[in-house]
């Protein structure tokens, strides 16, 4: 995409693993996401859930924590691979809760779902988007959410604000971005565009039945937004020294 037209035709629709994180986590990719795109719309986010096996004691995000801190065998937390926002969130939770935890990686989300249901991890952070159905059937539960805000979908969750963790708030944008030289003009036209389909009461309620929250940002709020999530990903990656190649 990054080398297609910059025609106003030519789009991506991005997410915060390939753009935000994986600049920090990977020094040889084919492409540099802050040069060569241009953000053209936030359409929305997903928030993250702690989720552990339904049989493990944890009620809360505290019980965790004070199971857990001061033990010398980490925490194991399930990923959706080395160098996603589960991997790193689970570094910042360690991070700020004073417990050791070790990342697990598996190839697919069914993979580390399933090692959470038979309790072969001790949990994983999990969008809201993909996570809800299973806490909801009780395959799982979940201790805290990632956001400012109760999800609608799991209502009784409480924040990890709420749950005494303030400062861990991390998500999951979605967005479109450009080929950087294409036209302001144009990409003032999609944003335009994007916002107005993106709020459409039809499209919001899809939007939030999955587990996201709409946003729906001007190219300047994107823009910055863009910028944010690349220095606030990058310290969390440079923190762990983790690189992937």
């Amino acid at each position: 995409m990054a080398r297609g037209p910059a025609d106003g035709y030519n789009l991506l629709l991005a997410e915060v693993g390939s753009v935000s994180i994986a600049p920090a986590a990977f020094s040889k990719l084919p492409y540099g996401a802050a040069k060569e795109f241009v953000g053209v719309a936030e359409l929305a986010y997903a928030d993250f859930v702690l989720a552990v096996p339904a049989n493990l004691p944890y009620r809360t995000l505290d019980d965790m924590v004070k199971a857990n801190k001061g033990k010398t065998d980490p925490l194991k937390f399930a990923t959706f691979g080395a160098g996603t926002p589960g991997h790193f969130g689970a570094a910042e939770f360690g991070d700020q809760a004073g417990v050791k935890v070790e990342p697990v990686h598996f190839r697919s989300t069914g993979d580390a779902i399933s090692a959470i249901m038979s309790a072969q991890v001790s949990g994983a952070w999990i969008s809201t988007a993909v996570a809800h159905a299973q806490i909801k059937g009780g395959k799982m539960r979940a201790l805290a959410i990632t956001a400012t805000k109760r999800s609608p979908l799991l209502p009784v969750l409480p924040t990890t604000t709420e749950a005494g963790m303030p400062k861990l708030r991390f998500s999951a944008w979605l967005g479109v971005l450009a080929p950087s030289a294409t036209p302001a003009a144009l990409v003032d036209a999609l944003n335009k565009r994007l916002v107005e389909l993106v709020q459409l009461p039809e499209v919001t309620q899809k939007l939030v039945d999955a587990g996201f929250s709409v946003t729906g940002t001007s190219t300047a709020d994107t823009d910055r937004m863009l910028k944010a999530e690349a220095a606030r990903w990058g310290a969390i990656v440079d923190s762990t020294e983790f690189k992937g190649d």
